[in-house]
This record gives structure tokens, C-alpha cells and sequence, in this order.
């Protein structure tokens, strides 16, 4: 197996620009590529599972939908529990959730209210920080259910959406480790 000395730049070469997606103007940065890469693939779970490592993480928080295929599969490199945080509606059961604004309207996630507890100092995982209202969200959600937050890891941060600048407050000290800034 060949050593991978520049985990960046791999990751980089597979994520490919969309331009006009999901409208005119925006530049779509698509994972797939990277995702049907094995050794793009495992590189990154690795860098997000010694991101679990180094904040003492005990369970991993995936956010719908990319967050789901980035966060499971640290959780297993890790030996950590996976948990993930849906859009309103999507699971069963008793749930706890939290509203947040958009720029053009509002959303709402939730997660299982049991599986997170005191004990749990959590991970959240995502594909993109952008403007970072699902990443605020998701740390006061996790909050609200007892648990502590690691972190939040992302694979790519668009600095210039200013996502930094609205999720650090909720993380009150907590890591934001973005693999790339874009």
C-alpha cells in the first residue's frame, strides 16, 4: 500500500466544481468523485477518526445527509458509536429538535433523544461548513440533550460564506477543524 504524504491535496484533486448549482451563480463543490476514490475515501476517514481521537470524542454526530457517509464510517475507525442528526420528521420515536433560520426561511433537526447522554462528549461531522446555521444547530441540539461537544470536524470550510464566525460561539472553545478552506 502506498503512503499518502499530502492528504490535502488528494482530497482536493477529487472534489469537482458544478457551476450553476443548485442555481445560477453558485459553484457546486461535488464529493462523489471523492467518495468513489477508495484511497481518497480512506485517507479522509482517517483524518476525520484521529480528529475523533485527539478531542476525546465518545460518539460521532452525522448531519443529513453527507454527513451521514463522512461520520459512519469514523465512527467504525474510531470504536465509536454513530449518531445521526435528521431533518424534522425523519425519525421515529421520541426526539428532541431544534429550529434554525436560513437565509431564505428556516429548518429543523432532530435526533433520537435517547441516544446521546451526560456521559457523551460528541463529534459532529459534515461534508461543508458554509454559512454554519445546521452546524449551530446541531451543537445546541446536542447541548439540549445532555451531552458535551467535542468538536466539529468538516471536510471543507467556505471561508468566505463566514460559517467560522456564527458556529464558534456555540462551540464556546470546542475545536472547528475544517481538512480543507476553500
Amino acid at each position: 500500500m502506498t503512503q499518502i504524504t499530502d492528504i490535502p491535496a488528494l482530497l482536493l484533486s477529487r472534489i469537482r466544481d458544478v457551476a450553476d448549482h443548485p442555481e445560477p451563480g453558485v459553484m457546486f463543490k461535488d464529493i462523489t468523485p471523492l467518495l468513489a476514490d477508495p484511497a481518497a475515501f480512506a485517507a479522509l476517514s482517517d483524518a476525520l477518526a484521529q480528529i475523533a481521537g485527539r478531542t476525546d470524542a465518545t460518539k460521532i454526530v452525522g448531519l443529513e445527509a453527507r454527513g451521514f457517509i463522512l461520520g459512519a464510517p469514523v465512527a467504525v475507525r474510531a470504536g465509536l458509536g454513530f449518531i445521526p442528526v435528521r431533518k424534522a420528521g425523519k425519525l421515529p420515536g421520541a426526539t428532541l429538535s431544534q429550529a434554525y433560520d436560513l437565509e431564505y426561511g428556516s429548518a429543523e433537526i432532530e435526533v433520537h433523544a435517547e441516544d446521546l447522554t451526560a456521559a457523551d462528549r460528541v463529534l459532529v461531522i459534515d461534508d461543508v461548513l458554509a454559512t454554519g446555521g445546521t452546524a449551530e444547530a446541531s451543537v445546541q441540539l446536542i447541548r439540549r440533550a445532555g451531552a458535551e461537544v467535542a468538536g466539529l470536524a468538516v471536510l471543507m470550510e467556505l471561508g468566505f460564506l463566514g460559517g467560522r464566525a456564527r458556529v464558534e460561539p456555540a462551540l464556546a472553545g470546542a475545536p472547528l477543524e475544517a481538512l480543507l478552506t476553500l
